[in-house]
């Protein structure tokens, strides 16, 4: 099979302080900004790899959710413990400074971890969790 990650998705709250945070902060290009029924779907990803992306969404989105449901994921967004995503890069120590010069919420600083990686942790402006590995 020839099977690439082509997109995935992460919840927002605030289109502008997400696009700022993807865009400014971690330097992703963005390839779409589209708006629909007062709603929002930014995607954006890193310049030099075209193929993969993450979908910014708001979390009303989706018609399959019940009310309480769509309540319950954002209480969870609040708390930062509704979405993950892993990043990697060559210069952690770098990035890391980056994203706590822009003001973002330090999780976790740049660690070496007993399973054999370096990364740190931050959260993004909806309160996704972001952890970045050093490319060895």
């Amino acid at each position: 099979m020839d099977i690439t990650i082509h997109a995935s998705f992460l919840p927002h709250n605030d289109p502008d302080a997400s696009l700022a945070f993807y865009r400014d902060t971690l330097g992703f290009e963005v390839r779409n900004d589209v708006g629909y029924d007062g709603m929002r779907w930014i995607t954006a990803g890193p310049a030099d790899q075209p193929g993969t992306s993450i979908v910014l969404h708001p979390p009303a989105a989706d018609p399959g959710i019940t009310d309480d449901e769509r309540r319950t994921i954002t209480e969870m967004m609040a708390k930062g413990s509704y979405a993950v995503i892993l990043l990697g890069t060559k210069d952690l120590d770098g990035t890391f400074e980056r994203l706590q010069a822009s003001g973002a919420e330090v999780v976790q600083e740049p660690t070496d971890q007993p399973y054999g990686i370096r990364d740190c942790a931050v959260r993004d402006p909806a309160g996704n969790l972001i952890r970045i590995q050093e490319l060895r």
